[in-house]
């Protein structure tokens, strides 16, 4: 198959969200004057995964989820400090996370020029948009297309299509989508009548019963399915 267009996803797919979770939750700990301990980072983690499903499944509006996160974190601790006032932080710190996964920059300038590149993010606008501009591959993309500006979010088709008007209404079988989450970026992909890419990085378990075109483990891996 020959692909003119692949929407990526970002956060765990082309950008380190571990280390930049990590960074972001230190630092506005650290903001606040409350003591950090790992553990809190374990417990801060399976929150926000949690509640980034919950939005994506429209239970929960983006504004409300930057502190209602938080508002759990602190009940699970046992902590007392102002949810607004610690994601202001959090946020800010993590709008300056640029670090990209281990073969991501590679891959990404491999293909410009070959195919057209949209990254497509569930991400909040305030913090994708300045790491996004300052990352390396920042530039490599032809079209981004961020939920919070758009009001649509992964796995919802809409936002798929949306993607592809930007991208000049390809054909649909020369679009590829390539994402670490089954339930948002491959579920949602498929739904949208296109090809997708599951990158499995650890080898996880696929119980969301949907099939991705392609799986791989290493984001080099990508390169002779795009062709290049």
């Amino acid at each position: 198959m020959t692909y003119t267009w692949i929407i990526f996803d970002a956060d765990g797919t082309l950008f380190d969200y571990a280390a930049a979770e990590t960074a972001a939750l230190e630092g506005a700990f650290a903001a606040c004057g409350l003591p950090f301990e790992p553990a809190a980072g374990a417990i801060y983690s399976g929150i926000n995964v949690a509640i980034w499903s919950e939005y994506e499944r429209g239970e929960i509006s983006q504004e409300a989820l930057k502190t209602e996160r938080f508002r759990r974190l602190f009940a699970e601790i046992g902590v007392t400090a102002d949810v607004v006032e610690f994601s202001r932080h959090y946020l800010r710190v993590l709008a300056r996370q640029t670090a990209l996964l281990d073969g991501a920059e590679e891959v990404v300038r491999s293909l410009v020029g070959k195919v057209g590149l949209l990254l497509l993010t569930n991400g909040i606008a305030e913090v994708q948009r300045p790491r996004f501009a300052a990352a390396p591959i920042g530039r490599c993309f032809d079209e981004i297309v961020i939920s919070g500006e758009v009001g649509l979010a992964k796995p919802d088709p809409a936002i798929f299509d949306l993607a592809m008007e930007r991208a000049g209404r390809p054909p649909r079988d020369r679009v590829l989508v390539v994402g670490d989450n089954l339930a948002s970026d491959i579920a949602g992909g498929a739904a949208a009548g296109l090809d997708t890419c599951w990158f499995n990085p650890t080898g996880a378990a696929n119980g969301h019963g949907v099939a991705p075109t392609y799986e791989i483990r290493r984001l080099r891996e990508l390169r002779p399915i795009a062709g290049v």
